[in-house]
């Protein structure tokens, strides 16, 4: 038995980033070490976050030891928290990296342990270069990058957006297993009913936060096609705004398109997050620009067929007419995609989702891990 720590979001934070990191925490327990994870006190300030709370209202898991204390912006912080962990002399450090902001807080806190004879420090990089870019990006993930042993990526393009900084620390890319911590699949119209909408008609998903790199404007303009309202395909949009509302609201003002969208913009917690994805025939992730997405995952364990964009990883994970459909990010493309979708019917895709998804493993993602911890000379 070794002792991992994962630093990273978890409860009683939200989204997408805690629930995995609490997945990730839950499948070394089930192979026999014994695991802490550090977390935020405060993690972002207030000008970073666009949503309404950063917190959760579920309750805290009771078989994971999870320890709150990263103050993100606290450099006397940083240096208690690094003690902290030196103490802790743990065989393995797990620790996310998604944005340049927390290269200060966690580079500084990895540098107290990185030197330990005993310990490696790997890193999942979401991102290397932010989809937002800001004064001081580069600075900060050298400096995060230099604490680091070794990494894993999720998609392709981060891993070569890692090799720009640092071409020599061991590294890997493994898709971003499947989010199987959510329920298992339930009946179409048991989901729909759960969410107060129709058993009958045919329902495509937006399902995520709310940012301009992510594209619903790009489907709200799709879904002004005539050929969507004529084949009887309506919208069900599920994300919090983390972005200006106006350009969304202004489109949705347009009759055409409005009629055909339902909206449920807000925070979509833990326990209801099957009955979205369950609800769909069709989840549709039309981002402008991509690495890899959460959603993608969501749908392979529920096994809802998906159309993405050809940006970033996600034609990789969706192979185009098998899982899914591929289209290009505008608004044209977007509609046809839909519609081959029901041209071509969900059962054709469902068999291709359920063999696909056996890639995506959680047991993969600990493999690799102890693979390149093992790779760290010291």
């Amino acid at each position: 038995m070794s002792s991992v720590v994962i630093i990273g979001p978890a409860h009683p934070l939200r989204g997408g980033l805690a629930s995995f990191n609490e997945r990730l925490a839950r499948q070394f327990l089930s192979t026999g070490h014994r695991v802490t994870i550090l977390t935020f006190s405060l993690q972002y300030p207030g000008f970073l976050f666009p949503g309404t709370t950063q917190y959760s209202s579920e309750p805290a898991p009771k078989d994971l030891d999870i320890r709150v204390c990263i103050h993100s912006v606290n450099p006397l912080n940083w240096i208690r928290t690094g003690l902290i962990l030196r103490r802790m002399r743990p065989d393995l450090v797990v620790v996310r990296y998604w944005l340049p902001f927390m290269g200060p807080a966690l580079g500084t806190i990895l540098r107290f342990v990185r030197r330990l004879s005993g310990t490696r420090v790997v890193c999942i990089a979401d991102n290397i270069i932010p989809h937002e870019k800001r004064p001081g990006d580069t600075l900060f993930t050298r400096y995060f990058i230099a604490s680091v042993d070794a990494f894993m990526t999720m998609s392709e393009k981060v891993l070569a957006d890692l090799k720009r900084f640092d071409d020599r620390k061991p590294a890997q890319f493994v898709p971003h297993p499947l989010y199987d911590n959510f329920g298992d699949p339930m009946p179409q119209a048991e989901a729909r009913s759960a969410l107060g909408l129709p058993a009958e008609g045919r329902l495509i998903l937006f399902f995520g936060f709310i940012r301009r790199y992510k594209g619903l404007d790009i489907l709200l303009e799709a879904m002004a096609d005539p050929r969507i309202a004529e084949a009887g395909i309506r919208l069900l949009v599920a994300g919090e705004f983390y972005e200006d509302e106006a350009p969304y609201r202004a489109l949705l003002q347009r009759p055409e398109i409005g009629e055909l969208v339902i909206l449920s913009t807000v925070f979509i917690p833990d326990s209801q997050v099957r009955s979205y994805l369950c609800a769909a025939d069709l989840v549709v992730q039309p981002y402008r620009s991509a690495t890899q997405s959460g959603v993608t995952p969501l749908a392979y364990h529920f096994e809802v067929p998906m159309l993405v964009t050809s940006v970033g990883a996600l034609p990789d994970m969706v192979p185009d007419g098998e899982v899914g459909i591929v289209a290009d990010p505008n608004p044209t493309s977007v509609a046809d995609g839909i519609l081959r979708f029901y041209a071509t019917g969900a059962g054709h895709f469902i068999p291709h989702i359920r063999s696909e998804k056996q890639k995506y493993t959680w047991q993969r993602v600990q493999d690799t891990l102890k693979t390149l911890a093992d790779a760290v000379q010291k």
